[in-house]
């Protein structure tokens, strides 16, 4: 059953604990959806998991919606949330309005997803109000990380604390249904989560929000030698990834493979066609 903002809102409403990763590409998101995971982000985290680049800042609004509708064809089940990259949306109200029309247009994404809370609630409000809905992000917002100094912790004393429940209250109030939570500090989190009828989902935000989202090369281990204190690695899939390919290499190199029954045999011509041929040539 495909997952929607009410089917969503509802999960809240009732208790239950409200599943996401992130996916970037059509192989990967059939899993995803097979899994039963509710909700699934294309985030502009794809600058440093698929490109590999050192943050998310690069990242154009033409390579979302090449991803973007890949993971929407593989996850016809999840509610698919596009990110709008940098500076496509905090020019202008108008600028936003567009950018998240070309984003739910081309990709066939459910909703699309803005960093930072008061400073960008005119563009929320004027997205919803075209009928798009909005996953706010606050707390530690990747795209801001050269004025944060880096990746850190957001929402540390009284005044950072009120500062990011005012930007959840801000982003409420301009329409988002749902707001990701990021480095922001456990009680903080389920405070906010008690004060905003908007779905919140945490990552690195503690237990106490409605749902988790984590990177799905993170959760997989599949990001190398990268992990921030709010992963957990479900499986060592980046290990198993490797070892394959190292069989692979082995057998390729040894001659092993291709084996006969891996070959195309029955199709092949006689073996005296075949040396009249070798005469020809």
């Amino acid at each position: 059953m495909k997952n929607t903002v009410p089917s969503l809102i509802a999960m809240k409403e009732q208790g239950q604990k409200i599943s996401q990763v992130t996916c970037y590409d059509y192989s990967m998101a059939r899993y995803v959806d097979a899994a039963g995971i509710n909700t699934v982000l294309v985030g502009d985290s794809l600058g440093m998991t698929m490109q590999g680049y050192s943050s998310t800042l690069p990242v154009t609004m033409e390579e979302m919606i090449v991803y973007g509708r890949s993971v929407v064809r593989g996850a016809p089940n999840a509610f698919v949330i596009i990110d709008m990259p940098f500076m496509s949306y905090q020019v202008s109200v108008e600028q936003a309005v567009e950018n998240a029309g070309r984003l739910i247009k081309e990709t066939g994404g459910n909703a699309v997803k803005l960093e930072g809370g008061v400073a960008i609630k005119d563009q929320i409000k004027a997205i919803v109000d075209c009928g798009i809905p909005v996953c706010a992000h606050i707390g530690m917002t990747p795209q801001s990380t050269n004025a944060f100094g880096g990746f850190k912790v957001q929402g540390k004393g009284e005044e950072n604390a009120r500062r990011v429940l005012e930007d959840a209250l801000a982003v409420q109030e301009a329409g988002a249904f749902m707001c990701v939570l990021e480095c922001v500090p456990p009680k903080l989190s389920a405070l906010i989560t008690s004060k905003v009828q908007m779905i919140t989902i945490g990552i690195g935000a503690g237990a106490g929000c409605d749902g988790q989202v984590l990177v799905s090369q993170d959760l997989l281990a599949m990001s190398g030698d990268f992990r921030p204190k709010f992963v957990r690695q479900f499986d060592q899939v980046g290990a198993l990834i490797e070892e394959a390919y190292r069989s692979y290499d082995e057998a390729v190199k040894d001659g092993s493979f291709p084996a006969m029954e891996e070959s195309y045999a029955k199709s092949d011509c006689s073996d005296e066609f075949l040396h009249e041929l070798s005469q020809w040539y």
